[in-house]
């Protein structure tokens, strides 16, 4: 072998020789070329011993060839993938596998996601705030009662049937039934459910049955402050402000609210809607058996309700759960301990053998239809006249109105008015009927309650209340203030000023005489004839009409009252002064924004220019039945609001307007009016009971009344033809320039006899109705009897009568030789003492007359006596209405008779009337 041949490298598996001392150095580098890969760069091979474990440690093996071949072999190590923060799909796995997540993985996410809502609902807890009420969910009906404590009608400008109560004005019954069906553990929890607020969720997603699973914090909350919509956005900020409610309110008032917030049906919100809804009682009258079937309806108010919510009919599924569920609450009670309170077995076996409390069927919804409008405005008007509330503190609700109204009485007056309008009034028959309209009233002497009203025929279609200010002129009905006014202040001096104070003034007695036939030139307090001015500013002067032309000749104050002379009173309006007329008649209690202007210039204030109204006129008459004590007339006794701790009791505030004396004459005069034979009004005389008044008809017959009383009633009745909207007027009115509230002529009216409406016909007709029904009952005692001595008699502006000092009395007539007029130049001696065989209680002079110290006194003359005769009818055509110059014809009309006097006995009582409130109350 060739000495040239490399030798044998050594075996691994031999030891290696022995180390010679020195350190090995480094194996030289493959020559160039040799077994490289073209374009390889060399591989630096280990250094050291150390380099090589390094590189063995780094998977770097070292293999067995030459050095060329191991570079051109070896990879550079890769360096390992980094960890993901979240190893999703998985790594190191594949398939299926890969894309299923590790319990860790499941688990963090849960607790994530459970971390991320908690921080999410504590952000949104910390910033919701509670909101304002619901508007809807504080607004209260005000409600109504009638004089006897019954409901009347509820009412509010919002349509909500709803009167909140405190919690201890809610029985007990109802809180324990409500927790124990609705929310056993109220009393503890936080305010909400979860577990029911998660089914609910869930239902509502899947588009399934609604499902409450609601507190009763949250279905407060719900109420209270937000919507009914059944969405999850509103059931998660339901479920927000629950739990914020839950931390800052009370439970108390959270269950009050939640009781007078829902909804049960019948459109009643809160338990007071519904007591009166299903049982016609008050909330706190409600008894446990009843109190678990409101908290049925609560379940489902259309569900359970026993009739038909459509129909209004007896619905006996309805019925069948409405008892089953009935039966569940009362065994309920008795499962669930709520503070300390669990109904006993012996409780719940009573009620169930009572039976399940059957409501009352339901009834159309009250409405302010027929009367009921009127007198809710009555009610209204009188609250805001009398306290700072307004009318939109009355709009928010929530007031318990208590009035004085009888709903007898004021069905009595409906009754009334429509049975007469039904035999008389057919505008499909006469033209004239048109336009009739009707007012009513009726007062409680010495009181002044208002019993009962006719407003018109419908609230909701005739919205001016005729009772209260329609503005249609009184009539004759005013003179009684005047012949007031002649006994306290009395007459003046026609010798003095115009403005005489009381001591330079006398007073006279009915018996005066004054001249009554038709077209008596009239004359101021001084004698001198009176003149005005008309429309053109000429001179005039009045020479008054009575009724028709009657002449009755010289006649005494109480004989025109009964026969409705105007010319007598008119000239007594002039010696009086009209203003101090107009002063007897507010302090009568009229108000004097409702009279016409007042002084010498208008002759015939007395005439009833001015328009009281119904109530003001019945209250004033009621004045002279309570002897002079006068009363504010009002339709309010009481009211509450204990939501905003409000109330008001009507405290009694009488004033003597008049002297005894004074009134109970009035009374004796106007009696006369009604028992005389040829009085206007005797066919009142047919209710058998103790009654004056006096009729009234205006100038042109545009209006009627009769105003009369009884010692326990005082009741006024006005009849007037006006138009109430344009659409009622024909083209003939409209081309005649008639206007909306014009006051028309009722010439025609009725198709009666005597072709007009004068007091003593339909009016009365009404009045008489009324009042056989309405004091039905009463006691209807006698009036006071009145002194025979009050005033002087006075014979005025050349008027004579028997009875006029320093006149003898007249010869006594026969069938078949009347006497002749007495002469008038006959001496002034007094007159004979007559026959004791006369009734003294039917002749005034009786007494000695007072003496004639006025140079007015007149002798001779005759006048009617008090049998009375010659019965005549006359037509005063009535002053310009209202119209203060007063030129000619004077105003008001009244048919009636020379009546005589015929005092007959009397005993009053104390009766009442009053000023109303804001117009008439």
């Amino acid at each position: 072998m060739s000495e040239h041949r490399r030798k044998q490298p050594p075996s691994r598996g031999r030891r290696a020789a022995a180390s010679s001392g020195h350190r090995a150095g480094p194996p030289p580098p493959p020559p160039p070329g040799a077994d490289a890969a073209p374009g390889a760069s060399p591989e630096r091979p280990y250094g050291s011993r150390a380099e090589a474990r390094r590189a063995a440690q780094r998977g770097g093996r070292r293999r067995s060839g030459n050095a060329a071949e191991a570079a051109g072999r070896r990879r550079r190590p890769q360096t390992p993938r980094k960890k993901r923060f979240i190893d999703y799909p998985r790594s190191g796995y594949s398939g299926l596998r890969r894309w299923l997540p590790s319990w860790k993985q499941v688990l963090g996410t849960a607790m994530g996601f459970f971390g991320l809502m908690v921080g999410l609902v504590g952000i949104a807890y910390a910033m919701i705030d509670i909101p304002q009420e619901n508007e809807i969910a504080i607004q209260q009906s005000n409600v109504y009662y009638w004089a006897d404590g019954t409901q009347m009608v509820q009412d509010g400008e919002n349509g909500v049937n709803r009167q909140n109560l405190s919690l201890d004005e809610i029985p007990l019954d109802m809180q324990d039934s409500v927790v124990a069906a609705e929310n056993a553990s109220f009393w503890s929890d936080s305010g909400i459910d979860l577990m029911g607020i998660g089914r609910a969720v869930v239902n509502m997603a899947r588009g399934g049955e609604v499902q409450s699973g609601s507190t009763i914090t949250q279905q407060y909350v719900k109420n209270m402050y937000l919507t009914q919509d059944q969405t999850i956005s509103r059931k998660a900020r339901e479920i927000l402000l629950s739990i914020k409610v839950g931390t800052s309110v009370s439970k108390e008032e959270i269950l009050q609210g939640y009781l007078n917030t829902s909804y049960y049906n019948r459109g009643a919100s809160g338990i007071q809607a519904a007591a009166q809804a299903y049982y016609g009682i008050d909330a706190k009258d409600l008894n446990a058996s009843q109190c678990a079937f409101l908290t049925t309806v609560l379940k489902g108010p259309a569900l359970y309700d026993p009739y038909n919510n459509v129909t209004g009919e007896l619905d006996e599924e309805n019925l069948q759960r409405a008892e089953e569920r009935w039966a569940w609450v009362l065994e309920r009670r008795t499962e669930v301990e709520i503070e300390g309170r669990r109904l006993s077995q012996e409780d719940y076996q009573h009620w169930i053998d009572e039976g399940f409390p059957m409501p009352n069927e339901p009834t159309p919804p009250q409405q302010k239809a027929g009367q009921i409008g009127y007198l809710v405005d009555l009610a209204n008007h009188y609250i805001m006249a009398h306290t700072d509330l307004t009318q939109e503190d009355l709009d928010r609700g929530g007031f318990q109105i208590h009035t004085t109204f009888d709903q007898t009485m004021v069905d009595q007056m409906v009754d009334a008015v429509e049975s007469v309008q039904d035999e008389y009034i057919d505008p499909e028959e006469r033209d004239a009927d048109r336009h009739v309209q009707f007012g009513g009233a009726a007062v409680v002497p010495g009181d002044g309650a208002i019993r009962a009203i006719y407003g018109g025929p419908d609230w909701t279609e005739h919205f001016t209340n005729n009772a209260d200010d329609p503005h249609a002129q009184v009539g004759s009905t005013f003179k009684p203030f005047a012949l007031a006014a002649a006994l306290t202040t009395g007459i003046r001096d026609p010798e003095g000023s115009a403005d005489q104070g009381e001591d330079e003034r006398i007073v006279i007695s009915p018996e005066s005489v004054y001249p009554g036939n038709d077209g008596t030139l009239i004359e101021n307090y001084d004698g001198s004839t009176w003149r005005g001015e008309d429309e053109d500013g000429n001179e005039v002067e009045l020479h008054q009409n009575n009724d028709v032309d009657e002449n009755p000749g010289d006649i005494t104050l109480r004989e025109a009252m009964a026969m409705s002379a105007n010319v007598p009173f008119v000239q007594l309006n002039m010696d009086i002064g009209p203003a101090q007329v107009a002063d007897a008649a507010v302090a009568a209690g009229l108000s004097e924004d409702s009279l016409v202007e007042a002084n010498d210039t208008v002759p015939t204030f007395v005439l009833g220019v001015s328009h009281p109204g119904p109530i003001r006129m019945a209250s004033a008459y009621a004045t002279f039945a309570a002897s002079g004590e006068e009363n504010d007339p009002y339709s309010v006794t009481s009211f509450d609001n204990d939501t905003r701790g409000i109330h008001w009791e009507h405290e009694d505030n009488p004033t003597q307007a008049f002297d005894s004396e004074v009134a109970d004459t009035v009374t004796d005069v106007l009696r006369d009016v009604v028992e005389s034979p040829e009085g206007t009004a005797h066919r009142a005389a047919e209710l058998g009971i103790p009654v004056a008044g006096k009729t009234g008809t205006t100038d042109d017959n545009k209006s009627a009344w009769f105003i009369g009383y009884t010692r326990e009633l005082s009741t006024a009745i006005g009849m007037w033809r006006a138009p109430d909207d344009e659409s009622e007027l024909t083209q003939e009115e409209k081309d005649d320039n008639v206007e909306v509230g014009d006051f028309l002529s009722m010439r025609g009216v009725g198709g009666l006899d005597q072709g007009r409406i004068s007091g003593n016909s339909l009016p009365l007709s009404i009045w008489i109705n009324f009042m056989q029904q309405a004091t039905e009952g009463l006691a209807n005692e006698d009036f006071p009897q009145p002194p025979d001595d009050l005033g002087e008699i006075y014979c005025a502006h050349g008027a004579t009568g028997p009875n006029c000092p320093g006149q003898e009395p007249p010869e006594q007539e026969t069938e078949d030789e009347p006497s002749d007029p007495p002469d008038p130049t006959q001496s002034e001696s007094p007159p004979e003492s007559p026959d004791p065989t006369d009734d003294p209680t039917d002749d005034p002079s009786d007494d000695p007359s007072p003496p004639c110290n006025w140079p007015l006194c007149n002798d001779g003359g005759t006048a009617g006596d008090d049998s009375g005769a010659d019965q005549g009818t006359s037509q005063g055509n009535g002053g310009p209405e209202g119209d203060s110059t007063g030129e000619s014809d004077a105003g008001g009309t009244d048919s009636g008779a020379d009546a005589g006097s015929d005092q007959g006995d009397s005993t009053s009582d104390q009766g009442d009337t009053g000023t109303i409130f804001g117009r008439n109350g």
